[in-house]
């Protein structure tokens, strides 16, 4: 099978079974979805909103997170990965969304990145969700069920190299929608250790790539 029909016919299946997606991910305002993205960094979305409930009440907004002590902030978020870490870039985050943008989070890709704790994966969700731009976040799950449905070859080995090879292949229309539909089909059905491939709606596509499908 060619890779343009590889991807016509999994895309179509997404369409039809998903044509309304979006994060998993609960929050408020923009501020608080990119909250919300930096602490699920190695973490499951469940366990963020099991903690940003709290946090949101107490610091809804980055002018009043920005006046906060890191170890206040640790408080609300310590059964998450890394909250050391987390708490400190949350803090100098918002201080910068206050010092630099009027406590408002930029829609610009470079803008994103001079924040502390936000790389590419999490710019590229807040443009996607927050903006509505066709950009395309790889996470681990992206990574590995576009590795393992053939949607781009081995010598696509980082993050980045999935997105261009993703979004070369891509409509632009689907492109917001693609990342989510592939997150949820890793997060669900074609998982990291045991793929459940026998209730795979993909399975009669999937080439069953599993060497170089995960993310080291």
């Amino acid at each position: 099978m060619k890779k343009e029909e590889r991807y016509e016919k999994i895309l179509s299946h997404f369409r039809e079974q998903m044509p309304n997606v979006n994060t998993e991910l609960e929050f408020g305002s923009t501020f608080q979805l990119l909250v919300a993205v930096i602490l699920s960094a190695q973490c499951t979305d469940k366990r963020v909103n099991q903690v940003t409930s709290e946090l949101f009440r107490h610091y809804p907004n980055a002018q009043s997170m920005a006046v906060a002590e890191v170890e206040d902030v640790l408080e609300y978020i310590s059964s998450v990965s890394y909250p050391n870490a987390k708490a400190r870039h949350l803090v100098e985050m918002a201080r910068t969304l206050t010092e630099r943008h009027g406590g408002e989070v930029p829609s610009d890709m470079n803008l994103l990145l001079d924040l502390p704790g936000v790389g590419r994966k999490t710019a590229n969700v807040i443009q996607s969700v927050a903006f509505g731009k066709s950009t395309l976040a790889v996470d681990t799950h992206v990574y590995r069920v576009a590795h393992r449905l053939g949607l781009v070859s081995k010598r696509d080995n980082t993050p980045y190299k999935v997105e261009q090879a993703l979004v070369r292949h891509i409509p632009e229309e689907d492109i917001p929608n693609a990342h989510h539909w592939l997150l949820l089909h890793g997060r669900y059905v074609c998982t990291s250790r045991k793929p459940h491939c026998e209730k795979c709606e993909l399975e009669h596509l999937c080439p069953k790539l599993l060497e170089n499908s995960k993310l080291e």
